[in-house]
């Protein structure tokens, strides 16, 4: 008996999700639990695991079409059953020309090469031939049951491309015509990429930001020999000890609960008539993913070690390339840092998650002459900004807080003494 691949619940008040990539296509053998498709939601991306081991029969619904939770997206015969092709129900072919000549975008059936048989077309080859203007019979079905796949409708575009013309002369006044070279062999084609759940939801959270709070962004500069010099004679018994490297990250995290501690208006959140304080630090370590930025944040860290805060960062960066991040892990938090030093940002102004009402961005670390006790010194330096929500945190403790970041960076002694 066929077993019906069904969408997962993926989170609380998540109805609609998009499908994303199928790790098993038609055909292949899967074992209990082995990944079958990734399951794309607003907040996270999961994985639909294999509920015995069999073999994938069909596939309802392909990558980038959007599903509810619950649907069934596709059949799997369990070990033991005959397996049955996949078999397409029988339908009439249909005309998908529009009056503009142009091939009509969605699921769409072609005549095949055999008399009577038709080839599904699937939605993003759809696409691509309804852009081009060419019509769904001069694809090749090469997909699996016949299907025609984005890489058969671009091949038909390219088969079917009239050269382009070459650019008229250029004639100017009182001169001779002027020939304007054309590039030979300049590729000039658009794709089209449907936006990923998640990635609509950090820009609707970005643009609400923007809308609701009143955003300023505030500079300070950072010497980080201290916390270097500090690193690099500890970094090796660190490592040994916990099985992580000792990082720039756990500094700024203890730094930022201090500052947090001093400046609780940064760590709160405006709740018209309310401003809600919070007597934890619930901190978001910005993260680049596989599918975009993720904020996977760290509970109660101020009461976490230095060895914790690594090795749940660390975590997070690896579970976040895979696309393996729990929701409950990205919800909440007080505050965030984002390190934009990792890809070379010199500075920036970050934006804040909302609710939140700070932000702290941290840069690339540079060597720059300093004055120092009345000499010119080299020192390896860093910009600070911290991004504020001015509803509710004045410019005399935004300065006061990213002070605070700075003088515990500097003297990284105080993280241990707490003054």
């Amino acid at each position: 008996m066929a077993l019906e691949l069904k969408v997962p619940e993926v989170g609380e008040s998540i109805t609609e999700v998009m499908i994303g990539a199928w790790k098993k296509r038609e055909g292949d053998a899967v074992a209990t639990d082995d990944a079958i498709v990734e399951i794309e939601s607003d907040k996270a991306t999961v994985e639909l695991p294999a509920p015995a081991h069999g073999t994938i029969t069909r596939v309802l619904k392909g990558s980038g079409e959007k599903a509810v939770v619950g649907e069934v997206i596709g059949y799997m015969e369990p070990a033991g059953a005959a397996v049955q092709p996949a078999q397409t129900p029988a339908q009439p072919v249909v005309d998908v020309t529009r009056k503009d000549g142009r091939t009509d975008i969605g699921s769409v059936q072609m005549q095949g090469a055999t008399a009577g048989a038709t080839a599904r077309v699937m939605p993003a080859a759809a696409r691509v031939l309804g852009e081009a203007g060419v019509p769904a019979t001069a694809a090749t079905a090469t997909g699996p049951g016949g299907r025609v796949t984005k890489a058969d409708a671009v091949a038909a575009v390219s088969r079917t491309a009239a050269p382009a013309k070459p650019s008229p002369p250029t004639v100017r006044p009182a001169a001779a015509p002027v020939t304007v070279p054309v590039p030979a062999g300049g590729a000039r084609e658009e794709r089209y990429v449907l936006i990923s759940p998640i990635r609509r939801k950090i820009a609707e959270r970005l643009v609400e930001a923007q809308h609701q709070a009143a955003l300023l962004t505030t500079f300070n500069e950072v010497d980080m020999s201290a916390v270097m010099a500090l690193r690099a004679k500890f970094k090796d018994t660190f490592q040994e000890r916990y099985g992580v490297k000792l990082g720039f990250m756990s500094f700024f995290v203890r730094a930022a609960v201090e500052a947090l501690r001093a400046v609780p208006q940064v760590n709160a959140e405006f709740r018209d008539p309310h401003i809600v304080f919070r007597d934890y630090c619930d901190i978001g370590i910005a993260v680049g993913g596989g599918k975009g930025l993720v904020v996977p944040v760290l509970r109660n860290a101020e009461l976490l070690s230095f060895a914790q805060i690594e090795q749940a960062i660390g975590d997070f960066a690896r579970r976040a390339a895979d696309n393996k991040l729990k929701l409950e892990e990205l919800q909440g938090g007080t505050f965030t840092i984002s390190n934009g030093g990792v890809y070379g940002s010199m500075m920036s102004t970050p934006i804040i998650n909302p609710p939140q009402s700070g932000i702290l961005g941290l840069h690339a670390i540079q060597d720059r002459p300093m004055a120092v006790n009345g000499q010119v010194v080299i020192r390896p330096m860093m910009y600070l900004a911290l991004t504020y929500d001015h509803r509710l945190v004045d410019g005399r403790e935004a300065v006061t807080f990213l002070k605070r970041v700075k003088d515990t960076i500097e003297d990284p002694t105080r993280l241990m003494l707490e003054v």
